[in-house]
């Protein structure tokens, strides 16, 4: 009988347990599942066959190496700052190991030791990264296949609230790793675009919206990843113009967040006394030690600006349309004006009032909401205290949003995935484009533990059945591992939609 040994039952352990436990009888496997709370370790395995809880602590290193030496494979699903006393031990004791966490310079130190071994060391093996490698190097593949040549490469990967549970200012909640929320994209990001290799500071990857539609959802925004350039050759792109692998969030979360990392919300260095203190206190005390009010009348007298002049404009183009058309039959509704270059182009004037209409809209709405999130998160909250000893501002912000955004009973969750790829082919230029969106069952089954353990789980079954044969350390980018890992997802509803439009 074969023994799996699961580090970590959090949030996105829920469906990966229940995929093992639920294989245990047929492939003849037991589960052991370690977590540091050892009443979320019971709960998650139930009463089922074949599964066992157990608690100790990982740092130490007699315990975690008796558990690791009686097993045959480990799943880590701990930070990834523990993942390297686990992966030392696996290459001690000769097991193999998979994760969902990305490939860092410790595990790469590990990579020929697995391999002589004879080891497989599977990292990236979630949602993203993961389902997010293997569906855009399927694609990829069939391209090259055919002999195209790919220019252009877009993934969008996006955690959100499902549409039926969206009831707060920011349109999100939280379904995994709620530091990771927190502290996304504080290091920047680097990409290719247009030929050229793009750096993006933290403070850049808010400070606008970049739309994208997915069928059948409202509009979303992205972010740039902090790395998409070491993908690049992993994915056979060397000579590919542009790109981008990104995170997606819907529009007011990027405005919102843009005025977290100016106000400095998610600062890491102790500054607060947070025993008996409130969120409101806590907010007050923040916000004025870093001049909310004058960020906020600068905020607020910018909106209103634009407003005034855009409807300004409007209406001085309204009174010109009406004196043309005071000395002609017909009303005027096409004017040629000169751009900011210097040149004519035609103006459809119902075009440019309903433009401007929209504008003003959302300058009114960004103006509403900026305060409106705020309080959200506890900016007028007298009750709720912190509790948490000497904390950072982004310590209290996290706390704040375990709270504020948790997903509640019945709340669902949505995971979306999007591939845009620009090819040519036989001298003519084509989009195809890859997505799937999946909705979470309940505030515990979500869809985020599905796409991050499901992975994982059929992964941990086609090696102990023999199916996966390669050792070393991997992601799964090869179709040897993407081709079954796909076809079982579909049968679990993940499930990608493809289409290609001829550009030209």
């Amino acid at each position: 009988m074969k023994k799996i040994l699961l580090f970590g039952a959090g949030k996105s352990a829920t469906v990966l347990i229940d995929y093992l436990l639920q294989h245990a009888l047929s492939e003849n496997w037991t589960v052991t599942v370690v977590d540091a709370n050892l009443a979320l370790a019971e709960e998650k395995i139930g009463h089922a066959l074949g599964g066992e809880a157990r608690s100790f602590d990982v740092s130490d290193a007699a315990l975690r190496q008796q558990h690791i030496a009686a097993c045959d494979l480990v799943i880590s699903l701990l930070p990834p700052s523990l993942h390297f006393l686990v992966a030392q031990d696996c290459i001690t004791l000769g097991k193999h190991l998979l994760t969902a966490s990305y490939v860092d310079d410790n595990m790469r130190s590990l990579a020929d030791a697995a391999s002589e071994k004879g080891l497989l060391f599977l990292c990236e093996m979630g949602l993203d990264p993961g389902i997010d490698h293997m569906s855009a190097k399927k694609l990829i593949d069939h391209i090259h296949a055919e002999g195209g040549n790919i220019t252009s490469f877009h993934s969008h990967c996006g955690g959100l609230v499902a549409p039926e549970s969206d009831n707060n200012p920011w349109h999100y909640k939280i379904s995994w790793n709620p530091r990771n929320v927190v502290l996304a994209g504080k290091a920047g990001a680097v990409y290719k675009d247009k030929g050229s290799e793009m750096q993006m500071p933290y403070e850049g990857l808010f400070a606008e919206k970049r739309f994208v539609q997915l069928p059948g959802y409202e509009q979303m925004c992205w972010y740039p990843n902090r790395d998409s350039l070491s993908y690049i050759p992993i994915y056979g792109l060397e000579s590919c113009p542009t790109f981008i692998r990104t995170t997606l969030r819907y529009p007011d979360f990027i405005y919102g967040w843009k005025n977290v990392i100016e106000l400095r919300l998610t600062d890491e260095t102790p500054a607060y006394d947070t025993d008996g203190k409130t969120l409101s206190e806590f907010f007050h005390e923040h916000l004025e030690k870093h001049g909310f009010g004058g960020w906020l009348q600068q905020r607020m007298s910018d909106q209103f600006e634009m407003s005034k002049k855009i409807l300004q404009d409007l209406m001085n183009i309204v009174e010109l349309q009406d004196e043309v058309s005071g000395v002609s039959d017909e009303r005027v509704e096409q004017f040629m004006m000169v751009n900011e270059k210097g040149s004519l182009q035609d103006v459809d004037l119902e075009e440019l009032k309903t433009n401007a209409a929209a504008t003003v809209a959302m300058k009114m709405h960004d103006a509403k909401l900026t305060l409106s999130q705020l309080f959200f998160l506890g900016l007028d909250d007298k009750t709720t205290k912190i509790n948490r000893g000497r904390c950072s501002a982004a310590d209290v912000l996290q706390f704040a949003l375990e709270r504020k955004l948790a997903l509640q009973p019945g709340d669902r969750d949505l995971v979306v995935m999007l591939h845009e790829i620009g090819y040519e082919l036989n001298g003519r230029n084509y989009n195809a484009r890859s997505w799937f969106a999946l909705e979470g069952a309940d505030d515990r089954h979500t869809a985020m533990a599905k796409t991050v353990g499901l992975p994982l789980g059929i992964a941990a079954r086609l090696l102990l059945n023999g199916t996966l044969k390669e050792r070393g350390l991997h992601i799964p980018v090869t179709e040897s591992f993407y081709r079954p890992v796909l076809a079982e997802l579909e049968q679990w509803d993940v499930i990608f939609t493809e289409e290609i439009r001829s550009q030209s």
